[in-house]
């Protein structure tokens, strides 16, 4: 098999699967759908270690598999661009999305839809593996549009509920709107640098970098900045920026597997791929990356703040994923784009051990997934526990776990940028820590510690430890579910340590990213690099290490020690503690404003437009005036002979006088 055809089987042996399994599930039955999809995607992630292998032996590889049309000199084409970003990127999401497969046959094992949702996300991890291999903006608009589709159906997989149908429609216009941002983005660099290719786009760019355009009347925008935060506001949909952001945290309607691959390795983090892809173009105006230092930095700093009000278990876990896609973010917009997709590679990992994790509470909490009605699971549920704490040290960036090198990798870029609002975001990603902390802790403390609250809602337990409606106590979860925690707790803690060095500090990227030498913050670091024990104790000087542990104090003296305390904060904050468990208000303003003013656009076009106009003016007018007219026509036509006369000597009079006045 040579290398191109390996590149082929990558993306389509898990589409083949979801369509075999998607067409004739009910037929193969549940035992063999699992095992194709799971079997599509195990051969996706070990051919991706093997193109891995091999680009970095230095065997890269751009150019186009299928030539679609070419339309006005513009080629549509499929093609493949693998190189570092790419090899690393396809590792991630198959090896994320193969856990995640192994874990649905445990969490889905009742559902009538099993084999529907492992059809679904073998598409899912398809659309993402296209995206992400593209060497051209067609092809990584498909896999775009594709994402976002496939997360629509699997966010309203519960169709029944009427809250699930809510979210994933919520999920679809929010990243609509984004993606015509995305769409006006990739439009301007057909209109001016006539080609759909990356390479080519890259390599004529830097010519137009001093172009300016009209967008909005007189103003000048430059080209290139008008093309990077198109992109961009493409990004903040996919990725859930802030004022984008809105859908996430509703999209935990879905089942818990799902919430774990759109969170950890693939849609979300799209927006963050495509932007350290788009990095030449992105180098040509700090005016674009100062847009998405400031929008990433607000991210991750306020999305933070709201995880510490959530009491849904998953939700705490969905609001640390907006915050740490707002340090991604903050490190695109610093030109730290290796320690962006460093990070992206680490929170796949713990990201995914925490919703999974999540996920095995929910099922020995009988689907309960309000934190206040657990505690004391710890004895419960060891291994659950255990995989859950070293996901979330690694998610408080505590060494020598993942999340501290790629996080702290990430301050220390922010603090020697040099872009407009580097300094609002270094207090954004600073303060950051001490939240994240305290989050995931009080996540770990409220579930697994403390009194057993879940007690409280028994009226009574009979002696073999079953409640009224017949629920054993907790256990923990059956093998397929903790295997994948303990395969994602190790690459927690395994893959920071392992690859720091190569992938921020190195040279893993090669020519997959450009840096421009106004940007010297990336190469500063390189320069002080010393190892990962240096790393760890350079960190001990410095402030956000302690701050994370500040917040791990915090959230036990809180939580565990004076468990009253948060109670009686939250009552004398009053309106700030009503504003952040309304979420900013930011679905009130959008029902208001957005869907209230559409409806009332609607309402007035119905009432005016189709009642009065339409119907008024055009339908009911047009049979009044027929209406008048026959009742005038009626007195003229009365049947007598000599009136048909008259009227016709009168019209031979008109007409000869008409002809003799002419």
């Amino acid at each position: 098999m040579t290398m191109q055809q390996l590149y082929l089987l990558i993306p389509l042996v898990p589409l083949a699967a979801s369509i075999v399994v998607g067409l004739w599930g009910p037929r193969l039955g549940r035992t063999t759908s699992h095992r194709i999809c799971i079997a599509g995607v195990m051969v996706s992630t070990l051919a991706s270690g093997w193109v891995l292998s091999d680009v970095l032996a230095g065997h890269n590889f751009n150019g186009d598999i299928y030539t679609w049309m070419i339309s006005g000199g513009v080629k549509f084409a499929i093609g493949f661009l693998i190189d570092p970003l790419t090899a690393l990127m396809i590792t991630v999401v198959s090896f994320v999305s193969l856990m995640v497969h192994i874990y649905t046959i445990g969490y889905m094992a009742d559902d009538p839809g099993y084999t529907r949702f492992f059809s679904y996300i073998s598409l899912f991890t398809f659309s993402m593996l296209m995206l992400v291999m593209a060497n051209n903006f067609l092809q990584l608009f498909f896999g775009w549009e594709a994402v976002g589709l496939v997360s629509y159906l699997l966010i309203g997989f519960w169709y029944e509920r009427p809250t699930a149908i809510y979210a994933n429609l919520k999920a679809f216009l929010a990243n609509r709107v984004g993606d015509f941002g995305f769409v006006l983005g990739i439009g301007l660099i057909v209109a001016y640098l006539g080609t759909l290719d990356y390479e080519t786009a890259f390599k004529a760019a830097p010519q137009l970098a001093g172009t300016s355009i009209n967008l909005v009347g007189d103003a000048q925008w430059s080209l290139m900045t008008a093309i990077c935060i198109g992109l961009f506001v493409g990004a903040m949909g996919k990725s859930a920026q802030v004022p984008l952001h809105v859908w996430l945290p509703d999209s935990m309607e879905g089942p818990t597997p799902i919430s774990a691959l759109i969170h950890a390795a693939t849609m979300v983090t799209a927006g963050i791929f495509m932007v350290a892809r788009m990095s030449p173009l992105f180098e040509l105006s700090d005016t674009a990356l100062s847009f998405v230092t400031v929008i990433g930095a607000t991210t991750a700093l306020f999305m933070a703040v709201l995880g510490i009000v959530q009491h849904d278990i998953k939700r705490v876990v969905a609001y640390s994923t907006l915050s740490q896609l707002g340090y991604m973010a903050c490190a695109l917009g610093a030109s730290a784009y290796s320690a962006a997709i460093f990070h992206l590679m680490t929170h796949a990992f713990f990201k995914a051990l925490l919703f999974l994790g999540a996920g095995s509470v929910i099922i020995a909490m009988h689907h309960e997934q309000d934190m206040r009605k657990m505690g004391g699971l710890k004895k419960y549920m060891p291994i659950t526990y255990w995989t859950m704490v070293i996901g979330s040290l690694a998610l408080a960036g505590i060494p020598p776990f993942a999340g501290f090198f790629s996080k702290d990798a990430i301050i220390e870029a922010v603090q020697l940028s040099r872009v407009p609002g580097h300094t609002y975001a270094q207090f954004a990603v600073t303060a950051g820590v001490l939240l994240t902390a305290l989050y995931s802790f009080r996540l770990i403390f409220l579930t697994f510690h403390g009194e057993e609250r879940f007690r409280h809602a028994q009226t009574h337990d009979d002696a073999h430890g079953h409640d009224e409606h017949g629920h054993a106590d907790p256990q923990e979860s059956p093998w397929v579910v903790t295997l994948p925690l303990v395969v994602l707790a190790i690459g927690s803690i395994y893959t920071g340590w392992a690859y720091v060095g190569d992938t921020v500090f190195g040279d893993f990227f090669g020519s997959s990213i450009a840096v421009a030498e106004q940007h010297p913050g990336v190469a500063e670091m390189r320069e002080e690099w010393h190892g990962q024990v240096a790393f760890i104790l350079h960190a001990l000087a410095g402030l956000p290490l302690w701050l994370g542990v500040a917040g791990i104090v915090a959230a036990w003296f809180f939580w565990l020690r004076r468990p009253e305390l948060p109670g009686r904060i939250a009552a004398s904050l009053g309106g700030l503690y009503t504003l952040l468990v309304n979420n900013y208000f930011f679905d009130k303003f959008n029902d208001w404003f957005f869907a209230g003013g559409f409806r009332k656009i609607g309402t007035i076009a119905s009432d005016v437009g189709d009642r009065s106009v339409i119907d008024g003016f055009f339908v009911n007018g047009s049979a009044r005036v027929v209406a008048a007219t026959s009742a005038l026509l009626r007195h003229i036509q009365t049947g007598r002979v000599y009136h048909y006369a008259f009227a016709m000597i009168l019209s031979v009079f008109a007409l000869l006088t008409w002809w003799v006045v002419r």
